[in-house]
């Protein structure tokens, strides 16, 4: 039996879905008599390249042509559509690409057409002739005998030749929007008498992502599994694709910042059946919803989705931060990599869930800039002028929006996030003080007090921390990392304190500590 995308190919240029400047442009260019002698079509797969370049081959050898409206029921526009005219020759460029295959058409096209008007050469996969057989067609592409109209079809543009393109009209086809992809499958399921609900045809457009031919080759999938009863359930059981039910419901576990939750609801997903690399892509395409709703102000009518499932999705962007949006979706980014390279994205799943639930958990520095994204968007703004409030007014406030507890501290997340996250903070404010730092690690945490020690021979180092500016800009660093006000005391490891015979530095060898310190050198005054 013919597979559906092939039955219900369109036949002529009213039933093009979504390309309709190209359609226009050639339906004018046969109405003026301007037919040039070589097109490129390039755009994705499933968009309807060949069977435009048919459709073309038809309008310039209809009986009543050359027509914009073939009337289909001729001879010429009969065999066109079956493949089998003598005048319209078709050629895979994936296996027919060398230089003898196109020796072969030079040899050929001096032949008249043997019914039509022309003779038309379709190349499909254009992109994969060789370089030796597109400059063997240059001069002929060029200057073609009079009957003669080349199309090369491609999915890849950038591999073709620049000077094939300048001898070409190039038209890039668009990906059909949703719904036109939903109506041509409503024309399929009509015509195949099926009753397929709405909803089941938007999921089968969605999941083929503008591509006709694999919208269609799914439905003729569905129908044989279902003996064409097609419902939603059916579709998403093919598909693999997540309900969105689930989707929210891991969102609104995000917003009440339920760890624990969220990683059973992945484990119940899981046993399931259900693909976790689908629900990482199906989750990103929901935060994207979300994210355009925060942004635009209200959910764009491009969106597939329902009417109920437009006001869940402005309720939930209401309730989940902007930053929470922004942040999941580059924890999630990570578990894309990972699929890419073969990888399973369980893992980088949850930690993402972790991260973005308790983002006190981790002190890297997108972390940090996360926390404090969140503060400064939970945070009362202060008035630009400088007046006071009144207090009536800033009651209110207070009472809707309790202080927030800073976020819990233990001493071994400071201790793994000194070299990595800390110094680096405090570079940015000063390389000197880093430097003199880089020797100390946090040995103790009580109640916000925090004591660095140094190693036994840098006691020099443990005074000039303890110097009022330096002390300072490590409190600043330390709270831009863990948004506690931490007391700092400074102390040396084991013998470190000098012994009582030991002789004071000379003034040279403060000298030479301090060029080694500070990587500086002596100016003559």
């Amino acid at each position: 039996m013919t597979a559906l995308y092939r039955k219900y190919r369109p036949q002529d240029f009213d039933e093009v879905v979504g390309q309709e400047a190209v359609v226009r442009t050639l339906k004018n260019a046969i109405a003026a008599g301007q037919v040039r002698q070589a097109y490129l079509f390039a755009g994705p797969r499933g968009t309807g390249k060949t069977s435009l370049a048919r459709i073309l081959a038809k309008a310039l050898n209809c009986a009543q042509g050359p027509t914009p409206t073939p009337d289909k029921t001729c001879n010429a526009c009969v065999t066109i559509a079956a493949g089998t005219s003598l005048d319209v020759i078709e050629m895979d460029a994936a296996s027919q690409r060398g230089i003898d295959d196109i020796r072969e058409i030079r040899e050929r096209v001096v032949l008249q057409p043997v019914e039509g008007r022309y003779k038309v050469y379709i190349l499909d996969e254009a992109h994969q002739l060789t370089d030796a057989a597109w400059n063997a067609l240059l001069k002929l592409i060029e200057e073609p005998p009079p009957h003669l109209v080349f199309v090369f079809c491609t999915t890849d543009l950038a591999k073709v030749l620049p000077t094939v393109r300048s001898r070409c009209q190039t038209f890039v086809f668009s990906r059909p929007r949703l719904p036109e992809l939903v109506r041509v499958l409503r024309w399929v399921a009509d015509g195949e008498g099926h009753d397929v609900p709405d909803a089941a045809l938007s999921l089968i457009a969605r999941a083929a992502r503008g591509s006709s031919r694999d919208a269609i080759s799914t439905f003729d999938q569905l129908a044989t599994a279902t003996e064409g009863q097609i419902t939603v359930q059916a579709v998403l059981q093919l598909l693999g694709a997540v309900e969105e039910e689930a989707l929210f419901r891991l969102c609104d576990l995000i917003v009440d910042r339920d760890t624990a939750g969220a990683l059973v609801f992945v484990e119940e997903l899981s046993e399931q059946g259900q693909d976790l690399g689908r629900l990482v892509t199906d989750l990103l395409e929901h935060l994207r919803h979300l994210m355009l709703v925060q942004h635009m102000g209200e959910v764009p009518e491009s969106l597939p989705v329902t009417e109920e499932t437009r006001d869940r999705l402005r309720a939930q962007a209401n309730q989940l931060g902007e930053a929470t949006v922004l942040r999941l979706c580059d924890l999630l980014a990570v578990a894309v990599d990972d699929m890419r390279q073969g990888g399973d994205p369980r893992l980088p799943l949850e930690l993402a869930l972790v991260k973005v639930t308790r983002p006190g958990s981790d002190l890297g520095s997108e972390s940090v800039a996360y926390r404090l994204e969140l503060l400064e968007q939970r945070g009362p703004s202060s008035p630009a002028t400088g007046t006071e409030v009144p207090v009536a007014e800033v009651t209110p406030q207070a009472e809707a929006e309790p202080a927030h507890e800073p976020p819990s501290l233990e001493l071994a997340q400071l201790q793994e996030a000194w070299q990595r996250t800390v110094l680096p903070a405090l570079e940015r404010r000063s390389i000197p003080t880093a430097s003199m730092l880089r020797e100390a690690h946090p040995a103790a945490l009580a109640d916000d007090r925090l004591t660095l020690e140094f190693p036994a021979s840098s006691s020099f180092h443990r005074q000039l921390a303890e110097e009022p500016k330096n002390a300072g800009l490590l409190a600043e660093a330390l709270f831009e990392v863990t948004g506690r006000r931490l007391q700092l005391e400074f102390a040396l490891g084991e013998n470190g304190e000098q012994p009582a015979e030991e002789q004071p530095a000379t003034e040279e060898d403060l000298v030479a500590l301090v060029k080694e310190t500070f990587d500086a050198r002596e100016v003559d005054g």
